[in-house]
């Protein structure tokens, strides 16, 4: 199992030991792959050091969405069952949105994975989307399925966030 947190913890370490924590063995191809993956390789081959650059405290500092893709690239990394992804995108802007929900449809494919988002965009894919009101279930279904309750709760958030879209 892998989790992908909305607070992104890395170490004071280099942007590979950050990749394969919980995967010490891994090999530096298969650290690639993952943040190829993730999105993350270009922003890393930018880096002085590449894969070896220092980031944290006592290295250079990353925006939020390269922190996230460095999670994802560890989930990634570890080929999880299951994953679950706490608000994965709940902090980015839209560019940055783009690339870790990119990052994330890679690392769904073909496995168990529990979405808990706000952000009604990054679960409209999902096989069945259960949306929880005061801790109990209070709809579950498709995005097309929970659209067409007109008094439905996801439906009334979905379209709030979509007029909040334009605006912006």
């Amino acid at each position: 199992m892998a989790v992908v947190p909305q607070e992104i913890l890395l170490f004071n370490d280099t942007v590979k030991n950050n990749i394969a924590y919980g995967s010490p063995e891994a090999p530096a191809e298969k650290i690639i792959q993952a943040a190829k993956a993730a999105n993350a390789h270009q922003f890393i081959e930018k880096f002085s050091g590449q894969y070896e650059q220092v980031v944290g405290e006592r290295g250079i500092k990353l925006s939020t969405g390269q922190k996230q893709r460095i999670a994802i690239a560890r989930a990634i990394l570890r080929d999880p069952k299951i994953l679950i992804l706490d608000e994965a995108t709940s902090a980015l802007d839209s560019s940055s949105e783009k690339l870790v929900q990119e990052a994330l449809a890679n690392l769904v494919k073909g496995r168990t994975t529990f979405v808990i988002a706000h952000r009604l965009s990054t679960v409209m894919n999902a096989d069945k989307i259960i949306v929880l009101e005061k801790g109990k279930i209070a709809e579950m279904g498709t995005h097309q399925e929970l659209m067409q309750n007109p008094e439905g709760i996801y439906r009334n958030f979905w379209e709030l966030q979509t007029a909040i879209q334009k605006v912006e």
